[in-house]
């Protein structure tokens, strides 16, 4: 083996269980290897060893308060930054911008009554979350910018204004681990959960079937590469005396959960849709377990059949939320800001927390009570 691939002598056995000790092709770049900037075939068999699920007290998880340690907030906490002028424009369509809590600690705000990712990422984020599997973690809350544009998401260069309060916030903490990665190739597309290998210890088929159906039941539309992540945990990362990385715990997960609980749609623009997301089944062809995901114009994932023990895995993990922990997700969002309507004796009504529940748990006997073939 080459001495720029030579793990130290403590971690060497460890090695023969790697991926780039297995012959990977190609070699890296000149330099410390860093996961990344692997190559493809390295990162093919990080693929082959990777997890999509860990498991969590379900029961203990508090969904409204969400993750915590270090740089989480409470629900509805009262922030003040800086608005820091990005060097190039910020990625997506709807309304965010950098700001600074501290110099060392520059966040992303996503904000707007209107914008729909603000409610969509912290209820979709907070449930994955407590069911084990990987997410980023966000919060709502109230921010004040100092020296904000007037609108800071459109006109970045305009006019700035020395306090703007966006009551409707979100900020995005990320799940703390080392990007896997090949460059010019960001994230992971669905069908490459299928090479994920129970033999050399990536997760079974029951737990990629589960994370599917998952993304189904909460109707991921935009499911482009880019919106998933791939990575190091943090607790896997293993380096020799020279730099050089490698990984014991590879780990995919959905990055980008802002198109969620509405319609799949071609052009990805229903989100936080209580009337579209309770006019869509879970299944497309309850015969055949074929979840009903339309694929979108950057969408990777695709009417997947789902089999028996993967919509039994992830039945059983839903199952375990209690009524007050499926609410907390909910108002934890905000989700009830959005003042939707729908029809009701005498007229319409504003859609309530207590709406979105009952909906989540009708799409949850949607899984519970179906059989799939084997």
């Amino acid at each position: 083996m080459h001495a720029a691939l030579r793990l130290s002598t403590c971690i060497g056995l460890l090695a023969l269980s790697l991926p780039f000790a297995v012959g990977a092709g190609k070699a890296p770049p000149p330099g410390p290897r860093r996961l990344e900037n692997v190559t493809a075939q390295a990162r093919a068999e990080y693929i082959r060893h990777a997890s999509v699920w860990r498991p969590t007290r379900i029961a203990s998880m508090d969904l409204m308060q969400g993750p915590q340690g270090k740089g989480s907030f409470s629900p509805e906490q009262q922030l003040t930054c800086d608005y820091v002028t990005p060097e190039k424009p910020l990625a997506g369509d709807t309304p965010k911008f950098q700001c600074a809590l501290s110099p060392d600690d520059v966040v992303k705000v996503k904000y707007g009554k209107g914008n729909g990712e603000v409610y969509a990422e912290v209820a979709a984020s907070r449930l994955l979350w407590a069911l084990g599997f990987g997410a980023e973690r966000m919060y709502s809350v109230q921010v004040t910018c100092r020296n904000c544009p007037i609108e800071p998401w459109f006109w970045s260069t305009e006019r700035k204004v020395d306090l703007t309060k966006f009551e409707i916030a979100s900020i995005q903490r990320k799940l703390e681990g080392e990007e896997i990665a090949v460059s010019g190739q960001e994230g992971w597309a669905w069908p490459e959960l299928d090479e994920v290998d129970e033999r050399v210890g990536g997760a079974p088929r029951a737990q990629r079937d589960a994370f599917k159906l998952l993304a189904v039941f909460l109707q991921h539309s935009d499911s482009k590469a880019a919106n998933q992540r791939f990575l190091c945990l943090a607790d896997g990362v293993v380096k020799d005396e020279a730099g050089n990385e490698d990984c014991t715990k590879p780990f995919m997960l959905i990055h980008d959960l802002g198109v969620t609980f509405g319609k799949a749609t071609l052009m990805n623009n229903t989100r936080v849709d209580f009337a579209a997301w309770q006019s869509q089944s879970v299944w497309k062809d309850p015969g055949q377990c074929v979840g009903n995901q339309r694929k979108s114009m950057t969408g990777t994932l695709e009417y997947p059949r789902i089999g028996e023990a993967g919509r039994k895995f992830l039945a059983d993990l839903l199952v375990q939320l209690s009524d007050a922990q499926i609410h907390d997700m909910f108002a934890a969002s905000r989700i009830d800001r959005t003042d939707q309507k729908v029809h009701a004796a005498g007229g319409e009504r504003r859609v309530t927390v207590e709406d979105w529940v009952q909906l989540f748990k009708k799409k949850r006997d949607e899984v519970a009570n179906q059989r799939c073939p084997q």
